[in-house]
């Protein structure tokens, strides 16, 4: 009984999605292969910006929401290389070798300054993505065309200062996807970019293994240990978070090229929270979170996503219903697991207090 009490405690968020799939695909009337194609194209363009969440997590930082400053760093590559004019898959390397410094830059910022807000980092990470939105706006507003030198008339607007609302990234879509693609049973697979993202589950599961890795869930699991053992807690974080702010300027530029199309201003804003909603949704939780977790909620996040509309327009006449729903869900599901983890760790204080009593009274006697 209590094992199947912490079963449904641990996985309650995706046996509720789950059911909800299993409810509404029929209704939405479609098709096993489209359902199929769509979710192989999900895992293409998603997949590499969830797992970049992974490293901070292990390093016991909780979800990183500060990945949408790896996102500003891949749109500005992907500036750089449209008034360059790279194209194909060579424009798509080429951008994220841009991406890297600047992505270490901010990751190492966002690192430094959650090191002074230990305990809080989710929070802390999520306004920090708002203050660099604000600075990353400034910059592609009014510092390219004036100070940073921009002649594309696809970019500049026309008062020779700012980038233009929406980029066409016609030049590199689906410059890695194309690369190595393949039909099999009619379904198209991007193997170039599936093979990226293998590479980097297994980079994930061999850093795990490594010193660093080691270091790292040291501190995720007791800083103060971690600092009697001789561990710099300081650098050991920040790393964790450069790495997870470079991974994810890598995965919003797979992501872009995929789609061919960037909107400048807008998006990489929902970027970490529809990734933390996909990673959350496959059972991860602030504390825990694996390879698994990032497939599994890719598949039954976005199965939701192209259900609902389908599924509101079949039962009610309104697509947009099913839109409102989604959107719902995925802030719901944030708020839902935030507050578990808030009362797990709640929890296992009680518990851990009351052995310490309990060990107490039995010396005394």
């Amino acid at each position: 009984m209590k094992r199947l009490k912490d079963f449904l405690e641990t996985n309650i968020v995706p046996i509720f999605i789950l059911i909800f799939i299993v409810l509404t695909v029929p209704i939405s009337k479609l098709t096993p292969q489209y359902l199929i194609q769509e979710m192989i194209l999900r895992l293409d363009r998603n997949l590499f910006l969830v797992l970049s969440l992974l490293i901070p997590i292990i390093a016991g930082m909780g979800l990183n929401f500060g990945i949408v400053l790896g996102a500003m760093a891949g749109q500005l590559a992907l500036i750089f290389i449209t008034e360059m004019r790279i194209v194909g898959y060579q424009g798509v390397f080429l951008a994220m070798i841009i991406s890297t410094p600047i992505a270490i830059l901010l990751g190492y910022m966002s690192g430094s300054v959650l090191n002074k807000a230990k305990g809080k980092e989710m929070i802390t990470s999520m306004i920090l993505g708002l203050f660099m939105n604000g600075i990353y706006q400034l910059v592609v507003l009014y510092g390219m065309g004036s100070i940073i030198k921009i002649t594309n008339p696809k970019l500049i607007l026309s008062r020779g200062s700012g980038i233009r609302n929406a980029i066409d990234l016609q030049g590199i879509r689906r410059g890695l996807d194309g690369l190595l693609e393949v039909n099999i049973l009619g379904q198209k697979i991007p193997l170039a970019t599936f093979i990226i993202v293998i590479l980097l589950c297994v980079f994930i599961v061999w850093f795990r293994k490594t010193k660093l890795g080691q270091d790292m869930r040291a501190v995720g699991q007791a800083i103060d240990i971690a600092k009697a053992s001789g561990i710099d807690v300081d650098r050991t974080r920040i790393i964790a978070i450069v790495i997870s702010t470079v991974l994810a300027s890598f995965g919003q530029i797979i992501y872009l090229q995929n789609i061919g199309t960037m909107n400048t201003y807008n998006s990489h804003e929902q970027i970490g929270m529809f990734s933390i909603a996909a990673l959350l949704i496959g059972g991860a939780s602030a504390v825990k979170a694996s390879i698994p977790n990032a497939i599994t909620g890719i598949i039954l996040f976005h199965m939701m996503f192209i259900i609902s509309p389908m599924a509101g327009k079949e039962l009610m006449g309104s697509a947009q219903i099913g839109e409102y729903f989604r959107v719902f869900v995925s802030y719901g599901i944030i708020a839902l697991v935030l507050v578990m983890h808030e009362w797990r760790r709640d929890r296992d204080k009680k518990k851990k207090r009351k052995a310490r009593f309990n060990a107490k009274e039995g010396e005394a006697l």
